[in-house]
């Protein structure tokens, strides 16, 4: 059902962007960069976290890596990546489908200043074959707008 309330909660917040569904498997950066013809970092992943008691999720470039010593700073703990299980009770999406889209109830969301070298990106879809393309500034509109600087690029 998760492709499904992605479909939906864009249909309801913004009815002009559509997923894009796909043949071939999108479930990792490299995979997603290949079906849609993009550099990895224009896939937007989205890391499900907790640091403390607080869980929430990052949006970053498909190429960054998250940085102990920034997150920390950014957040103010130690960041701990979520298991699968975690990832599926709090977004609804199984992993390789994973988005800041269509979640189950709201939740914070950060987006990683990484993404702002592209005009577009492309983040998972709720599925392992879906995507959805749009703009880094409309993706920060959906998502709430706030930027952190908590991840590593590639060297």
């Amino acid at each position: 059902m998760s492709l499904s309330s992605v479909q939906a909660d864009l249909a309801a917040r913004a009815p002009d962007l559509s997923v894009i569904v796909t043949e071939a498997s999108t479930a990792t950066v490299q995979l997603a960069a290949e079906v849609h013809g993009v550099e990895p970092g224009q896939i937007a992943k989205t890391l499900c976290i907790r640091v403390r008691d607080e869980e929430f999720l990052l949006v970053t470039r498909g190429d960054a890596r998250l940085d102990n010593a920034k997150s920390k700073s950014a957040f103010g703990g130690r960041p701990r990546m979520l298991g699968a299980e975690d990832v599926l009770r709090l977004t609804s999406h199984e992993v390789g489908g994973v988005c800041p889209f269509g979640l189950p109830a709201p939740l914070p969301i950060y987006l990683d200043v990484s993404l702002r070298i592209y005009d577009q990106v492309l983040p998972a879809g709720g599925d392992t074959h879906a995507s959805v393309k749009l703009s880094v500034e409309r993706l920060a509109e959906l998502c709430g707008k706030k930027w952190v600087d908590a991840c590593q690029l590639p060297e």
